[in-house]
């Protein structure tokens, strides 16, 4: 497969590059001060990678989830709190916007979150729903004037201070989950920081409570009954994120770790002489390369996914949903291999990440144990990748379960 990317892509991903030596400074004070990173959307949104992956219809750059990956990958370089904002507001935010709601939808709401005027979340894990969605207690009763949603979500990132979010509720009467677009300023609605963590310093994620919360009808996204087929395509965007940003991650352990190897003197020479610090570094290193490939290729399959809905809708216009309803088979295959490789890529990136910091910590010995530290606080923050957006536990038997046909899924 040809990963190759043109002179146009290169250019914005060299403006990414720019922005986030911009941002490193920041980012640093930001994670010790343990407070969210307030230039984040100044810098990025100044490039547009407030909307990169975004239709240039509703105000993004409209590149391809390639370069978006590849975006991503470098800021996961900087550390996978800067990068979740991005996973939060983008790939499980505005991509659910842009591939479910309707034209009204997308007008009303993308530009302002294109622009950076807005931050996006996504409000679907709740206390004993995480990698069991389906579990949700979070309701929602149709009346007259709207939707009435009664629950409460958590861990959602963003969630402190997003101008709009996607969420999700169940019938009760039916048990079916439908999706919906919130305003971040919705009577009814509450957010609260969940405070505490061991990572993840400058990422604001939020206990949200509905509380009779109004959400008018126009607000419904695709249609009811469908809430768990849109979560469960968010979930292979994020994934796609979480995977690409590990890669980034494992590329600043490598180039620290080497750095500090070449200048630290131990038993009458430097470190990167030792052999063992050199099965860290080509340890390493081959993770990097082995991660390259596995999240390029679920970014090339996604790509494909979206160029098919892409062209669903303009052959059927608004009425291409009822295309995908009627087991749409090409749809069927292009989806099941995207969620299936991206499932792959963020079992392995995640997992290698956090072995790869863990590695790096190593290398840097005593030097690598304070925040202070760029591999210290990838070791932080890598360890939560494994959890969110599908544990890895789950993610392994989702992956065997393909292999083996849904008669042998363990759950």
């Amino acid at each position: 497969m040809n990963f190759n990317v043109s002179k146009k892509q290169q250019e914005f991903l060299g403006s990414v590059d720019a922005a986030c030596r911009e941002i490193r400074p920041y980012e640093d004070e930001a994670y010790l001060a343990e407070k969210l990173n307030e230039m984040v959307v100044p810098v990025f949104g100044r490039i547009g990678m407030t909307g990169c992956p975004i239709s240039k219809k509703y105000g993004g750059l409209g590149l391809d989830m390639l370069t978006y990956a590849l975006a991503i990958e470098r800021i996961g370089q900087e550390g996978s709190s800067l990068r979740t904002f991005f996973s939060a507001h983008t790939s499980i935010g505005q991509l659910v916007l842009q591939g479910w709601g309707s034209e009204e939808q997308k007008k009303e709401y993308l530009p302002d979150t294109t622009s950076g005027k807005k931050a996006m979340a996504f409000a679907l894990t709740e206390p004993a729903a995480g990698s069991d969605p389906a579990a949700m207690t979070t309701t929602f009763e149709e009346t007259s004037e709207g939707f009435v949603l009664k629950g409460k979500k958590h861990w959602i990132g963003n969630g402190t201070f997003a101008g709009v979010m996607t969420t999700y509720a169940k019938d009760p009467s039916t048990g079916r989950v439908s999706a919906f677009i919130v305003d971040g300023d919705a009577k009814g609605l509450s957010t609260k920081e969940m405070k505490n963590k061991m990572g993840l310093l400058t990422v604001k994620n939020a206990e949200i409570n509905f509380d009779r919360c109004m959400v008018p009808k126009k607000n419904l996204l695709g249609k009811k009954g469908q809430g768990l087929s849109i979560a469960y395509s968010a979930l292979i965007d994020g994934r796609l994120s979480v995977a690409a940003g590990a890669a980034g991650v494992m590329e600043d352990c490598l180039a620290e770790a080497a750095a500090y190897a070449k200048s630290r003197h131990q038993h009458g020479g430097p470190l990167a002489k030792k052999q063992l610090i050199q099965e860290h570094i080509a340890r390493i290193a081959v993770d990097i390369e082995s991660s390259h490939w596995l999240v390029y290729r679920a970014a090339a399959a996604r790509q494909r996914l979206h160029e098919y809905v892409e062209g669903l809708k303009k052959e059927n216009g608004a009425k291409w949903l009822d295309r995908l309803g009627r087991q749409n088979g090409e749809y069927t295959m292009l989806r099941a291999e995207t969620d299936r490789l991206a499932a792959i890529a963020k079992f392995h990136a995640s997992n290698r990440s956090f072995e790869c910091a863990n590695r790096s910590v190593q290398v840097f010995g005593s030097a690598g144990y304070k925040k202070t530290a760029r591999v210290a606080r990838h070791f932080l923050d890598s360890r939560a990748t494994m959890i969110y957006e599908g544990a890895n536990e789950v993610l392994e038997l989702k992956i065997a379960s393909e292999v083996l046909g849904d008669e042998y899924a363990a759950y």
